[in-house]
């Protein structure tokens, strides 16, 4: 009988399999690494047949890694990068055009004219969403317009538009399968986050033909089959998809209103339940759909910190203030606290809820007295400020207290990092065990969409914690760091 979960977590620079087994532990692991592609300075591409090597690469190396057959994968679940748009043949199966990636800006003034044409209240209300070049809808078009016939093949039915999501399912299963789930559909701009269906006024606004959407199933339906997959047997189900952040947040068992989970990477990635109703905003917060599970939509608020681990890479390699990224955490203890620095990562402008892409990055407060370790120990401390000034925003637009947060990314192994964010929250930080969250979130769900869980009290009760840091300050004290952040932010 087969006894283990498969996941596929398709990110921005690899593509990493992950085989659990039933008490979501780790048995073995592949990834492979795929090249970027820029054409020009704000403008990025993947080869999507790039993409499908690295995934059948990290599945070949999962098995073998850890001496699994094929037969024993008893279903498969997929993540991945989320708003990333690939166009293909219906016919061949070949793409169009190089995929369109979540960072390109070359639909930036596209929707430029959008917003001042005035749609942008539109598309808020009906998606959650605000129009820009991030998400899917604009890159569809730019491809339909560009690509030499592919808008009549469109209208045709020729082709076929998905998130990656989608592209891996129709490669896995042989092109049996056009679906998507609706946390990466609502990631386009073109789902109705109400309805959860694809919303015909937004995609005639952006002259997207409906012939190429894919169909929009619950992030537990059986999405399709594999068929001709080097390595697995034709036949095992792929029953669970979500977008990379949505997934991370079901892999830290966030299933109840108002519990949050925060990546650290390259940026931070902060979602917040928000439970079955898509409520708006007031605080400049996107609104997106977690899942949908037993036929119920879950929402979440989702708020992104440009910057967080790249402040540290910025360290290392723009000023040479330590060798390796793992050194930050020594060089800022060896000071006990930032001397009154403040650092504000604002190096490609500020996101939620500031909003300010003209901002830029601020060390304020440098005496002569001022050392390297003092610059470390500020950096760590803006990281956990932005935040705060996101999970801040998140409780006044629900009403309601925030009572821990979920950490996972690679940061999140910063003790430092990791107690300065819970003291200035006011509330306990918890870092699971695995703390390869998006995969995990995957193959929950797939496991629940093949039968192997009963549902979420199932696998909530298979997650375990690692560590909490508990909060070591005052109401005063922590009055007196946001100050100072405060007086920094004004600065920039």
């Amino acid at each position: 009988m087969p006894e283990l979960l498969m996941a596929i977590d398709q990110g921005t620079t690899s593509t990493r399999t992950v085989i659990l087994d039933r008490t979501l532990t780790v048995k073995s692991h592949g990834s492979a690494e795929f090249p970027q592609i820029f054409p020009r300075p704000g403008w990025v591409e993947h080869d999507p047949e790039a993409i499908w090597r690295s995934t059948l690469h990290s599945i070949q190396e999962a098995l073998e890694r850890g001496g699994v057959s094929g037969q024993q994968i008893a279903a498969i679940g997929i993540t991945n990068q989320r708003e990333t748009t690939v166009l293909w043949s219906r016919r061949t199966g070949a793409p169009i055009f190089n995929a369109i990636v979540w960072q390109c800006r070359r639909t930036a003034e596209r929707c430029n004219r959008l917003r001042a044409e005035g749609y942008n209240e539109l598309f808020r209300e009906r998606t959650g969403l605000v129009v820009d070049a991030y998400f899917s809808g604009t890159k569809i078009e730019w491809l339909l317009d560009q690509v030499e016939g592919a808008r009549i093949q469109a209208e045709n039915g020729e082709i076929a538009f998905g998130t990656i999501d989608t592209y891996l399912l129709w490669r896995l299963t042989g092109g049996a399968a056009h679906a998507t789930e609706v946390s990466n559909a609502s990631r386009t701009l073109l789902m109705d986050l109400a309805g959860g269906g694809w919303d015909p006024e937004l995609c005639g606004i952006l002259r997207v033909p409906p012939e190429i959407l894919p169909e929009i199933k619950a992030s537990t339906a059986v999405f399709g089959h594999t068929r001709s997959v080097p390595g697995l047997p034709d036949g095992i189900p792929i029953t669970g998809m979500a977008g990379d952040q949505q997934s991370a947040l079901f892999g830290q068992v966030c299933f109840d209103i108002g519990e949050a989970k925060c990546t650290f990477g390259t940026g931070a990635f902060l979602l917040m339940n928000i439970g079955n109703r898509p409520l708006p905003s007031r605080n400049k917060l996107l609104t997106t759909a977690a899942w949908r599970l037993d036929g119920e939509m879950t929402y979440a608020f989702e708020g992104s910190a440009f910057i967080a681990g790249a402040a540290v890479q910025w360290l290392k390699d723009g000023l040479g203030l330590i060798t390796s990224s793992a050194e930050i955490e020594a060089l800022a203890r060896s000071v006990p606290d930032s001397g009154g620095v403040v650092f504000v990562p604002a190096l490609v402008g500020l996101g939620a809820p500031h909003w300010n892409p003209d901002a830029r990055g601020l060390l304020w407060g440098i005496t002569r007295g001022t050392t390297k370790g003092h610059v470390a120990r500020a950096t760590l401390e803006g990281i956990a400020f932005q935040n705060s000034d996101i999970l801040g925003a998140m409780q006044q637009d629900l009403e309601e207290p925030l009572k821990s947060l979920k950490v996972d990314g690679g940061a999140s192994n910063n003790d430092l990092l990791m107690q300065f964010q819970s003291d200035l929250l006011g509330v306990p930080l918890i870092r699971p065990k695995i703390t390869e969250t998006t995969a995990l979130g995957a193959a929950m769900l797939a496991g629940i969409g093949c039968g192997m869980y009963a549902g979420i009290h199932e696998v909530r009760g298979a997650w375990q914690e690692a560590k909490r840091f508990t909060p070591g300050l005052s109401v005063e004290q922590r009055k007196e760091h946001l100050l100072r952040w405060q007086a920094g932010l004004r600065r920039v």
